[in-house]
């Protein structure tokens, strides 16, 4: 993570703590910009990666609204960012869709079943609220199977077959979402696959969602492809392109400071540490990944190797093997590297175990801010 004091950092928070440089969001938000003002696209955040809603007002400089996958999610959108919403879900109950269209501008349906179900609702908003439908192109992009959306057997998004024989009326856009943690070349390729099944729509349609998964601000990004080929969609069928990344807008801007508590030994050191896998970091078990770790090397590189664990009592909860210059001693701060997307927002409090901080970093001034702590009584106002 260049161009980040984690030092300082690690000096500065509490332990533990999620911590988010402001300086690395802002150059997130610049190059995110860059993209809108060359391809006219309008870029939105996705609030299923990254939701810190006390740093929407430097987001909202920049992009233009977000999408959310739930309720309560379009109405942290609607109240905190004030920009545009963009809501989606796999399936709706009467009454999200009652709440959705009082939040979003645009409501995206997952099946032509649940289209026509809520018509006599979304029917009566037309005008202020835009309707559209998610689609499969059923091309796999995807290393993981979990978060592959065209996964055979995919529930997300409604098949090119599924449209014969179907009414569009009302229908404004079309969405698809197939990448995840991508580079541009997959999504060139998509959207090759996706004009070729839905191309003859586009003429009547008014905008177009390229969806999420987008790595534009990683390096090695291919900007000028995407610029191309936002203003080839825009310019053939006349619509407005959106894309809705959430980890461009928070890769490379987070770290979770942690504290050693103890080191065991079971056929190796084993350092337990105040944060856990299962707990703050679900994706290491989900993906699974090993993060990366300031100062923390491949096994076998350094000296003094230890497997790193949470304080959880799930056997599990390990969120893998070091190696280090120096010994790992108990009250000694470690910092995982990139801990700003889907960590926050995928977290829970089971063994009650103490929820980080939330901290932001401000490098202009050398400042860091605690924004939100949490307690025993957010541990049992989870539970009844």
């Amino acid at each position: 993570m260049t161009g980040i004091d984690i030092p300082k950092i690690m000096e500065l928070a509490p332990s533990p703590a999620y911590v988010v440089d402001l300086g690395r969001l802002r150059h997130n938000l610049a190059i995110l910009d860059a993209v809108q003002q060359r391809s006219g696209a309008k870029i939105l955040l996705a609030l299923k990666a990254f939701a810190m809603w006390s740093v929407f007002p430097l987001i909202r400089e920049t992009l233009h609204g977000v999408c959310a996958s739930s309720p309560w999610e379009a109405r942290l959108g609607r109240q905190e960012f004030g920009r545009e919403v963009h809501s989606f879900a796999a399936a709706f109950k009467p009454g999200d869709v009652v709440e959705l269209l009082g939040l979003s501008n645009h409501l995206v349906f997952n099946s032509f079943a649940q289209l026509e179900r809520f018509r006599p609702l979304w029917h009566k908003e037309r005008g202020r609220v835009s309707v559209g439908l998610r689609v499969n192109p059923e091309h796999s992009e995807g290393h993981t199977p979990l978060y592959d959306p065209c996964a055979p057997g995919s529930r997300l998004g409604i098949r090119r077959a599924e449209f014969e024989g179907r009414s569009l009326e009302g229908v404004e856009g079309l969405h698809f979402h197939t990448l995840c943690e991508h580079l541009f070349e997959p999504l060139a390729r998509t959207a090759k696959v996706f004009e070729e099944k839905f191309g003859a729509f586009l003429p009547d349609m008014k905008w177009l969602n390229l969806g999420g998964g987008h790595h534009i601000t990683r390096e090695g990004y291919d900007i000028d492809g995407l610029v191309e080929l936002i203003r080839y969609f825009q310019g053939k069928y006349g619509v407005q392109v959106y894309l809705e990344p959430g980890e461009a807008i928070a890769i490379g801007t987070g770290v979770l400071v942690s504290e050693v508590l103890d080191v065991v030994h079971n056929q190796g050191d084993i350092a337990i540490l105040d944060v856990s896998a299962t707990c703050h970091m679900p994706d290491v078990l989900e993906m699974p990944y090993r993060p990366g770790i300031l100062n923390g090397h491949d096994p076998g590189d350094k000296p003094h190797a230890y497997r790193l664990a949470g304080p959880s009592c799930l056997a599990g909860d390990i969120i893998g093997d070091w190696s280090f210059e120096q010994p790992l001693e108990p009250g000694q701060r470690l910092a995982f590297l990139d801990m700003a997307h889907y960590t926050m927002v995928k977290t829970t409090t089971f063994n009650g175990i103490q929820h980080p901080h939330l901290c932001t970093y401000e490098p202009e001034t050398g400042t860091l801010q605690v924004v939100r702590s949490f307690g025993y009584e957010d541990f049992k106002g989870r539970l009844s």
